[in-house]
């Protein structure tokens, strides 16, 4: 007797949201922190990545660096490992319902809640000349971003868990309000190399908007400037390689150490035990050479695909037309919500 199979349907993959300014040359720690997780995450979830020019604008941009930047971060995205036919890759200003749904949850968004933002209280100290209303919304539209895919996780950095309580917050608003309008995302936190801070001042976060170059390793460096900048990075009186990451008289030689763990797979633990008695010059070669490994393939394909103008126009096109008819699904269900006339 032949056993009726019955065959039950897959679960459909949950759904990731992220993206990277195009504000600047990508570092190393946009690399590790983000993008290089993004790459592991393609297979097991259904990934969207956008180059994230709206948000660029709170600092006042060259347009045409910004137009060649966001090309460049584009190419980079795929030379690194995301695969067009596995994820949507877009710019955020090609969907236009990032900034209309930005608006609306403005409308939902208290002063007080953006007030207590630490990263609009840092921008500000850093460019007090220009502390503008975008500067200040800008978790308004970072959770607009989130919410329009019905996004479930978003990979992010134990330092940006705020923008994801605040987004939960707009979004648990708009629900008690209107009904199960938005699903509630949840913060994914990324795995080591998550958190790469700066080679001149260990206790900041590496930036590509540091004002030292030598504090920031950019994925365009050329490679004996990257081997330079790590071998001139700052570290301590003490000369002994260990790992404490609660002790701040270590914090240079920590992020050395957290620099070779996310390059090469290794626990910091046992990269400090293999390099246990050996002196600091030694280590700093050791993690140049294994930085300058892992950015030489990604640059050799970014070189090839840069040179490509239409075959990356063609990915942020079709990538453009995915997100704009999954963000339109819920914008049209948030302006019946609010009471808009939908054509």
């Amino acid at each position: 007797m032949e056993e009726n199979i019955i065959s039950t349907p897959a679960e459909p993959k949950k759904r990731i949201f992220s993206g990277v300014q195009p504000s600047g040359n990508i570092t190393l720690g946009n690399y590790l922190g983000a993008i290089k997780n993004w790459v592991d995450l393609q297979d097991k979830y259904e990934c969207i990545y956008a180059m994230m020019d709206l948000h660029t604008i709170t600092v006042r941009q060259t347009p045409a660096e910004l137009r060649k930047r966001t090309l460049e971060l584009l190419a980079l995205y795929i030379a690194a490992g995301i695969d067009p036919e596995k994820c949507i890759m877009f710019v955020q200003s090609h969907n236009s319902a990032h900034a209309e749904l930005g608006w609306i949850l403005n409308c939902y968004t208290y002063m007080g809640e953006l007030q207590r933002m630490t990263q609009f209280k840092d921008k500000s100290a850093r460019h007090a000349d220009n502390i503008n209303a975008g500067l200040f919304t800008y978790p308004v539209l970072m959770a607009a971003d989130i919410l329009l895919y019905q996004t479930d996780y978003v990979p992010v950095g134990k330092d940006q868990l705020q923008h994801i309580e605040i987004c939960r917050d707009i979004a648990n608003r708009f629900n008690s309000l209107y009904g199960n309008v938005f699903k509630i995302p949840e913060g994914l936190l990324t795995k080591s190399g998550a958190k790469i801070m700066s080679l001149q001042d260990p206790t900041k976060k590496m930036s590509k908007s540091d004002e030292n170059p030598k504090a920031f390793i950019s994925m365009m460096d050329d490679f004996n400037v990257i081997a330079k900048k790590i071998k001139s990075a700052v570290t301590d009186s003490e000369g002994v390689i260990e790992y404490r990451p609660d002790d701040e008289s270590k914090a240079g030689i920590n992020n050395l150490i957290s620099i070779m763990a996310a390059v090469t797979g290794k626990a910091p633990e046992s990269i400090a035990q293999e390099f246990s008695g050996q002196g600091y010059g030694v280590f700093k070669a050791a993690v140049a050479d294994a930085v300058v490994e892992t950015v030489r393939p990604i640059r050799e394909e970014y070189d090839r695909l840069i040179k490509d103008k239409a075959y990356l126009q063609g990915i942020y096109k079709n990538g453009a037309e995915s997100a704009h008819r999954l963000a339109n699904r819920t914008l049209k269900k948030v302006y019946k919500k609010v009471g808009f006339v939908v054509e």
